[in-house]
């Protein structure tokens, strides 16, 4: 993480300063190498699940295409539903990677060099309209695969209470307030995201900074 983003940040709001301080430099390691569809599938899998859950789901699938991490949308496609609910997936899930596979065959999910010379708000217009894929899944896309460095998920649960905690609030922000708000952050604002993440964390610890 460049110092000079933690700075500005810092002398934008003095809160996340603080919390800047109590949680150290930013982590995120986005996965250059990820492809979006890959992406996508992987978020899909984790919806509404645990992290462990996910990744146990995810190992049975790879585990029916030997020799390869993922399978390609021609594989994908030509899996049979039962054997893709039979690694764990649920009829709802099976159908979102269907489409997805397919959306990725027609160009709707565009390559990894294609769609890095897309804006924003342009990848989250063409990826809606993916069985399973909201914004919320597009945000994710844009920071951990394309890291896209003004990304702020304000439907994001943990954003929020982040937000609620850091900030002393009685009430979760809505996601209108939280945007309006974050508007300070910017041009980082998917660092600023990272941060109210480890707010929970620190929350948890008994580590989070009280305000002044």
């Amino acid at each position: 993480m460049n110092p000079a983003t933690l700075r500005e940040l810092g002398r934008a709001d003095p809160v996340m300063a603080r919390l800047i301080r109590a949680a150290g430099p930013c982590t995120i390691k986005p996965k250059r190498g990820q492809a979006p569809y890959q992406a996508l599938m992987s978020s899909v899998a984790y919806q509404q699940l645990n992290g462990k859950a996910a990744e146990t789901i995810l190992g049975r699938l790879f585990a029916l295409y030997p020799g390869v991490r993922f399978p390609t949308p021609e594989e994908l496609l030509a899996t049979p539903d039962e054997t893709l609910r039979g690694v764990g997936f649920s009829r709802s899930k099976a159908l979102a990677l269907r489409d997805i596979a397919a959306k990725a065959l027609d160009g709707t999910i565009p390559e990894r060099r294609v769609i890095a010379r897309l804006a924003d708000e342009a990848i989250i217009e063409r990826l809606i309209v993916v069985r399973g894929v909201g914004r919320w899944t597009i945000e994710m896309l844009l920071m951990f695969t394309l890291a896209r460095p003004d990304v702020l998920p304000v439907d994001d649960f943990g954003v929020r209470a982040g937000f609620k905690l850091a900030y002393g609030k009685r009430q979760m922000p809505t996601p209108n307030a939280l945007r309006a708000f974050g508007e300070r952050w910017a041009p980082h604002r998917t660092t600023a995201a990272w941060y109210l993440w480890r707010a929970l964390d620190l929350h948890r610890a008994g580590k989070l900074p009280e305000l002044s």
